[in-house]
This record gives structure tokens, C-alpha cells and sequence, in this order.
């Protein structure tokens, strides 16, 4: 299988920091995005991102900007979608994403996916982690996605569907286990941000 193409996700609206982009949030010497860029970028073949509204505002990026083609903030999976959409101009099979606000996610995450979904015809794999109550919890905007099923996931969001992981199991999703829960740390309120440089 070739390299993935990568797409960061940061469609959402950001509520419980009072809005605006999580992403250009400072964060040590840059910000949570270009932490997350420059923990992907090794991983992927190319890269985009996506996000709504004006897309200069992450012109310093030099990203490719992907804005939703689902209207009305329905959640990681239009990201996904459009994620899917440019992936399959490119000619590539597979996008791998990863979530704006979470800047210390594996560096090696990519190839863990790749190597969970060995022998798939679609390969979707989402990351989780050991969980003491569930078994494991799956990170849901953190996943390997086939070019090949975007059309289905279109239909699906169109009538409706919101939650990643009911689309998922619809088509036999796997999980591609990763050990340190602290890795998917993700910052959603000003004391997470202030937790993310005690981390750093």
C-alpha cells in the first residue's frame, strides 16, 4: 500500500475555549497545530487541512484547506469526508487523520494503523488505547480511512449519521492499539492548554 495522505482536523467550533481556532493556540515555541504538523508530516506522503470559514487565517501553514462539503458542524466525519474527497483527486487509496488539538499523539502512529489493517480491502482503523472500565477506548479523529468507501460515508452523513464509530463497525473498522493513554491528550479548556505546556 503507498503512504497515506494526511488530514488535520480542525472543523470544530472550539465551544468550551469560547470559540475560534484551537489550533493556532500557542504552545511552547509555535502552536497546537504546528506541534500536530510536525508529528504527521513525517508520517504521510502529503498534507491538508481541514477547517470552515476563511481559510487565510492559516496561510503561515502552507496547507492545502479542505472546508467541510457537509454543512452545519456535524462532527469529525465530514472532515473525514472531505479529507476523502481530496485524497481521491490526488489518486491516493487511504488518508490517515489526527486532530488539531492534540498535539503529543504517536510518531508513530501512521505505521501502527498501516500494520492493524493488513489484509483489509478497506482499511479502517481507528487508534485506541488501554481503558480500565471499557477494555479499550478508540480515539475517534484519530484514523486510517479507504478513499474507496467515501461515497458510502457521504450517504450515511446526508441521512444523518454523526458518530464515528457506528460507521466505523457498519464496515468491520479494526483498532490499531497503542499504549500510553497520555498520547491522545487532547485540549479542549484553557486548563488543558496550561497542562499542555507542563507535558511539553
Amino acid at each position: 500500500m503507498t503512504q497515506p495522505l494526511g488530514v488535520i482536523l480542525a472543523g470544530g467550533q472550539a465551544t468550551r475555549m469560547g470559540g475560534g481556532d484551537k489550533g493556532l493556540l500557542p504552545l511552547g515555541n509555535g502552536t497546537l497545530l504546528s506541534s500536530v504538523i510536525d508529528r504527521l508530516q513525517p508520517q504521510v506522503a502529503d498534507m491538508a487541512l481541514n477547517a470552515n470559514g476563511d481559510a487565510t487565517r492559516f496561510a503561515a501553514f502552507d496547507l492545502t484547506v479542505l472546508p467541510d462539503s457537509i454543512d452545519g458542524f456535524v462532527g469529525p466525519l465530514a472532515g473525514v469526508l472531505a479529507g476523502l474527497d481530496w485524497a481521491a483527486a490526488q489518486g491516493a487509496d487511504t488518508i490517515v487523520t489526527a486532530a488539531a488539538d492534540t498535539p503529543f499523539f504517536p510518531c508513530d502512529l501512521v505505521p501502527h494503523l498501516l500494520l492493524a489493517s493488513e489484509g483489509m480491502t478497506h482499511p479502517l482503523v481507528l487508534a485506541a488505547t488501554p481503558d480500565v472500565k471499557r477494555g479499550k477506548a478508540r480515539h475517534p479523529t484519530f484514523g486510517l480511512w479507504p478513499v474507496a468507501l467515501r461515497d458510502d460515508l457521504r450517504s450515511a452523513l446526508q441521512g444523518g449519521l454523526r458518530k464515528v464509530v457506528l460507521w466505523t463497525d457498519q464496515h468491520a473498522g479494526r483498532t490499531a492499539m497503542f499504549p500510553d493513554e497520555a498520547a491522545f491528550f487532547n485540549v479542549n479548556t484553557p486548563d488543558d492548554l496550561a497542562q499542555a505546556g507542563q507535558m511539553l
